[in-house]
């Protein structure tokens, strides 16, 4: 495995393909196989865009309704998480967007379906 960022990224693309075609099992356990071999974490059911670069991975976390815009560059330890899990069905959006061209930082944490990071942002960690 040459480069994970990028292992991780070609593997969450069949996963993902998979999910929308509603294939079971298969695209979770493509998605775990990735995770134990890169310590990237990409939820099959994230919608990310062209020119998704990953940088030092090791720790991300991208959780299933985030939305990741093109030309995005993530460092390790990144999360794209949920800021409240309910059990309410019709919450059906729990993990931010990320818009195009953002950079985050190692170790941001950046939480909530209701919170967009905007076009051209940079976060820090």
């Amino acid at each position: 495995m040459a480069y994970p960022g990028f292992f991780t990224i070609a593997l969450y693309r069949v996963a993902h393909l998979l999910w929308n075609l509603n294939i079971p099992i298969i695209p979770r356990q493509i998605s775990e196989y990735a995770h134990r071999k890169t310590g990237i974490d990409i939820h099959p059911g994230a919608e990310i865009g062209r020119r998704f670069f990953i940088d030092h991975g090791t720790g991300i976390v991208i959780g299933e309704t985030a939305t990741v815009g093109n030309d995005v560059k993530i460092y390790h330890g990144v999360t794209l998480g949920a800021l409240n899990v309910s059990k309410d069905k019709a919450q059906t959006k729990r993990h931010p967007n990320i818009e195009d061209r953002v950079i985050i930082y190692s170790h941001a944490t950046i939480l909530g379906g209701d919170t967009t990071i905007g076009h051209d942002s940079v976060i820090g960690g």
